[in-house]
């Protein structure tokens, strides 16, 4: 007969004693269990004492999830929670560089643990660790030259405490200190050699930008992007990822009108060729963590189009209206330069209306209408311009190709292009939040500088030419987009 299922059988342990097995009724309260195995081992004063998985997580057995023990689980009895903080506290603070170095590291692993972390925060846990990160590490400045990798390790093992208790949301993001804040950013440079604290410097950085407002603007004058690009040309891929990390919660946080400027920055430091180089064509795998970073990068800098997206054009600014009479330049200059010197207005303008239907725009009196929906509003305009200069000889080729079919086999390149520029907008999310679970990044687009535009010039290509050889008809051109869009996308 199967045992009750309020009935669990576990095997106890304690130090310098055989193991107790025992069977665990859950609907008997904690304490009472735990008292009944410290008399089981003559241990008086029961409350000093809790019991925790014995695997590698160490976690503390509470109400709340002690109905996540299982039959057959091995556990142990061990000080409480209360006790082990308190003993902690005391122990960070000692004389003794190996006795402190022995409790930073104990530390760093109770402080997993949210039942273990509340009771340290309580005894204001966190201030200590931030005081001994200011100015407690500069006591032992002068021992670093002969006790280095002591002083190393006594400082990762601080960080990852801190991040460790910061992690659970107990505490706000915004009560740290400017001498807290600049410590950390010196630390990015100054242990460049020493991974682990560089990457928890890295993390707690991160944390700070995306989790307070105040300390977005202090890290962002702490550090700059100069300064953390060395740290993507390494080979270590967690700091290359904790480093894209920094970069992506400073653009996510930067307000609108800094965002772009960022962006120059980030380009005129060549950021996108070396992810390239360093991450993306690094001989080995890219971790689920790294992609997702990638993925972040790759949708903050899309949403730098937004604005452009989300502007409808106006057909009485002239320079806007001159954009247009560009595209028409470039496609028709050879052939239309003689008329331009001469012939009446309503001769002119009857040439530009034929010239605007073979650019495929459907307002053909005043294109500038087409430019009015949103989106894609000027981001299609924008896109047509740039095929147009930095590929005019396709250019030329798709608009005049175009103009010599058969009205109801063209493929307008105007009105293409303003579809393609939409669905383009709407497949790569362009203005969306980035996702917290995506990793669904694309190498090709850190293969190039204007990555959105040359992607919309080789499927306004691939398009024409899907349509000539299909013979496709106006009917046919919302399933040919598709198609196109899936293939360049693939």
């Amino acid at each position: 007969m199967p045992p009750p299922a309020d009935i669990v059988k576990v095997a106890i342990e304690w130090p310098g004693a055989f193991p107790k097995l025992m069977e665990i009724d859950q609907k008997k309260p904690l304490s009472a269990i735990i008292k009944e195995v410290c008399d089981g081992w003559s241990l008086v004063n029961h409350e000093y004492y809790a019991l925790q998985h014995a695997d590698s997580s160490n976690f503390y057995i509470t109400e709340k999830n002690r109905n996540e023990i299982k039959n057959g689980a091995i556990l142990r009895l061990t000080t409480s929670p209360a006790q082990n903080a308190q003993q902690l506290h005391e122990r960070i603070q000692s004389s003794s560089m190996d006795a402190k170095l022995e409790a930073l590291k104990d530390l760093a692993s109770y402080s997993r643990d949210v039942t273990f972390a509340q009771e340290f925060i309580n005894l204001d846990g966190i201030s200590l660790l931030t005081q001994m990160v200011e100015s407690g590490t500069e006591r032992y400045q002068k021992l670093q030259k002969i006790m280095k990798p002591c002083f190393g390790d006594m400082l990762s093992f601080t960080l990852t405490a801190f991040v460790e208790l910061m992690d659970h949301g107990i505490v706000s993001w915004d009560t740290f200190s400017v001498a807290f804040i600049k410590k950390i950013a010196s630390y990015v440079n100054k242990f460049a050699a020493d991974i682990s604290i560089l990457q928890r410097s890295l993390a707690i950085l991160e944390s700070m930008v995306l989790n307070s407002h105040e300390l977005y603007q202090k890290v962002a004058q702490e550090i700059t992007i100069g300064q953390l690009i060395p740290h993507l040309q390494g080979t270590d891929q967690e700091i290359q990822t904790y480093t894209i990390a920094v970069i992506n919660a400073l653009f996510l946080k930067a307000p609108d009108d800094k965002r772009q400027e960022m962006a120059n920055i980030l380009a005129q430091k060549q950021l996108r060729a070396i992810i390239l180089t360093h991450v993306i064509r690094a001989q080995r795998a890219i971790n689920n963590e790294m992609a997702h970073q990638l993925y972040v990068l790759q949708v903050l800098t899309f949403n730098l189009l937004e604005d452009r997206m989300m502007t409808k054009m106006d057909p009485q600014d002239q320079a806007q209206r001159d954009i247009i009479f560009e595209l028409r330049r470039i496609a028709f200059d050879a052939e239309s330069e003689p008329n331009n010197s001469s012939g009446s207005i309503e001769k002119r303008k009857s040439m530009y209306t034929r010239d605007y239907k073979k650019l495929g725009f459907i307002n053909h009196v005043n294109p500038a209408m087409d430019f009015t929906q949103t989106p894609p509003g000027m981001l299609a305009l924008d896109n047509m311009l740039y095929f147009a200069k930095h590929h005019q000889d396709a250019y030329i080729r798709i608009v005049l190709e175009n103009s010599s079919r058969e009205d109801k086999h063209e493929c307008p390149f105007g009105r293409s292009s303003i579809e393609l520029t939409k669905m383009l907008c709407e497949i790569l999310k362009v203005g969306e939040l980035p996702s917290e679970t995506c990793n669904d990044f694309h190498p090709m687009f850190f293969t190039h500088d204007r990555s959105f535009e040359e992607f919309f010039c080789i499927c306004i290509q691939l398009l024409n030419k899907t349509w000539k050889e299909m013979r496709a008809t106006s009917e046919d051109f919302n399933k040919s987009l598709n198609i196109e869009v899936e293939i360049c996308i693939e």
